[in-house]
């Protein structure tokens, strides 16, 4: 009896703790606490919206075991190699510029990528008729409504900050004026045309007078840059960047089919949210 009291009491406190306890069953899988809050950290979103993200990804992981989708180390490689040559990069350049620009290692990049092909196939599972190609007409309204997306400035007047501490430079950030010993910076030109394509995408979303987000430098360090002036701002033209936009329009289509497919899917599953952190 006592053996039997104690293994309740060991029980209870496992499914109490804060790290391994489970917070929500989708379809008897769980979703611990852990994950909400790791989530929590990574995506800046509450408790609920965490949740909700982790929902989503539980009930694709769940449909795409039941139809026996699977993505393989060589399709992985493949779409690496490809998105790679988009950027005009080789892949293990590429792969640095990841590291660099958005802190993914190569472990957390595949991982993405398998889980946008196991998304691409379960499209492909699910859609009842084949997407149709957007028309020219759907191509002009999107480059209308997405011009700042296709222009760009010939090059970035920036003052470039470098810290061996993530939580130094946000408090220069936060306080410019501020000088921090540790904290080295230089003011530089960077050509748009030459720079890492990623990095190009990211100075050009950052407004002028303004920080960009602070990213990992590849040496150990952090390094933010603040936007002086972006000189010469020009604009692809329409048929320049047509397939880039054909590509845009299918994935928004794409997604809202798979939006639509779990939300009903949602619905009808065994979804029991016992505690949030």
């Amino acid at each position: 009896m006592r053996s039997f009291i104690l293994s309740i009491a060991l029980a209870t406190c496992l499914w109490s703790a804060p790290i391994g306890g489970v917070a929500i069953l989708v379809k008897n899988s769980p979703i611990t606490l852990y994950e909400i809050q790791q989530e929590m950290k990574l995506s800046g979103t509450s408790a609920k919206q965490s949740a909700d993200i982790l929902i989503r990804k539980k009930l694709e992981q769940l449909e795409a075991s039941e139809k026996k989708i699977t993505v393989s180390s060589k399709e992985i490689d493949e779409e690496l190699s490809r998105m790679a040559a988009q950027n005009n990069l080789s892949q293990e350049q590429f792969l640095n510029a990841m590291q660099t620009m958005r802190g993914l290692s190569e472990k957390d990049l595949r991982a993405k990528v398998e889980e946008s092909i196991k998304g691409q196939k379960l499209y492909s599972a699910i859609a009842f008729s084949k997407m149709a190609q957007p028309t020219a007409e759907e191509e002009a309204e999107y480059y209308q409504l997405h011009l700042d997306e296709f222009s760009h400035p010939e090059s970035f007047d920036v003052t470039t900050y470098v810290s061996p501490t993530q939580e130094a430079l946000a408090a220069k950030i936060a306080d410019p004026m501020h000088h921090i010993e540790m904290i080295q910076s230089k003011e530089e030109s960077l050509p748009y045309a030459t720079i890492n394509p990623q990095l190009a995408q990211i100075l050009n979303k950052t407004a002028t007078g303004s920080f960009s987000p602070i990213l990992p430098n590849g040496k150990n360090g952090f390094m933010s840059f603040y936007i002086r002036e972006k000189n010469n701002v020009i604009t692809e033209n329409l048929e320049s960047v047509r397939p880039q936009i054909s590509n845009a329009i299918i994935n928004e289509k794409r997604n809202q089919v798979l939006n639509d497919y779990f939300a009903r899917l949602r619905l009808n599953a065994d979804i029991k949210i016992l505690r949030l952190p």
